[in-house]
């Protein structure tokens, strides 16, 4: 509270909350628990990300009024606005794919999402500041000097997540010094950089670090996503399986 971070920590308590609650409740409906059922009306399915957004919206709109008025009111209505976000953030395959796919392996996207939320709010929470910009105090350097390596680090942080490596992008922005061998190291073979300056379709390719890409994506990276992933489906369940266990949506 002396920090007046007890709104975002409303936010990120409501957030992770919020999520797991989701979850919980859309693996009992998946497996037809008891009266957990899909919200419906007539033939039309209600997805909670339209819950999301109306307290997203609630959340938002309050929050703008009680703002300087009261800060016990302003973390309550931050509290609503992060049980939206994890609403609308636990459908976001959904919206990226504009199709149902919450159980499919695209839907992991979903789950991806959430994570980088929380754990973006979660550095923000202990006081950290994207791309060097002031720091846990509140103090401020030299202007030029800030701007300067914020311009650097923005830099380095869009060649880092071009070359694929998002987490490391992600962290980076809040603890710069990881962006200087994200942005130096081999890109990821899928990434827009490796498809841009190595793969065969590129003006210049090279093979030889294309191929060295891919031997280090299989060794060191595959076994971290196997890991992340069976994380991931311990807490949100699984989202490949066959089409017969999808039909219910749930």
């Amino acid at each position: 509270m002396d920090t007046g971070r007890l709104p975002l920590f409303c936010f990120f308590v409501a957030l992770i909350a919020a999520f797991l609650f989701t979850r919980v409740n859309v693996r009992l409906i998946r497996a037809r628990v008891g009266w957990f059922r899909n919200v419906s009306v007539g033939e039309m399915h209600i997805h909670h990300v339209v819950f999301g957004v109306v307290l997203t919206l609630l959340g938002g709109v309050a929050g703008l009024i009680v703002s300087g008025v009261s800060d016990g009111w302003y973390a309550v209505t931050a509290a609503v606005f992060g049980a939206g976000a994890a609403l609308i953030l636990d459908e976001f395959a959904l919206i990226l794919h504009l199709r149902d796919v919450y159980w499919e392996e695209e839907g992991r996207a979903s789950v991806d999402a959430v994570f980088m939320a929380v754990a973006i709010t979660g550095l923000l929470l202990v006081g950290l500041r994207p791309l060097g910009w002031g720091d846990s105090d509140g103090t401020t350097p030299d202007a030029w000097l800030t701007a300067g390596l914020i311009v650097v680090n923005l830099g380095l942080a869009v060649i880092t997540l071009l070359k694929g490596k998002l987490w490391t992008g992600l962290a980076g922005l809040f603890v710069p010094i990881l962006l200087v061998p994200g942005a130096v190291r081999l890109a990821r073979p899928g990434s827009p950089w490796a498809h841009w300056f190595l793969a065969p379709g590129a003006r210049h390719p090279r093979p030889a670090k294309m191929a060295r890409a891919e031997r280090r994506e299989e060794r060191w990276r595959r076994p971290v996503i196997r890991a992340k992933i069976s994380f991931q489906e311990f807490l949100s369940g699984r989202h490949d399986l066959p089409s017969t266990r999808r039909r219910s949506r749930r």
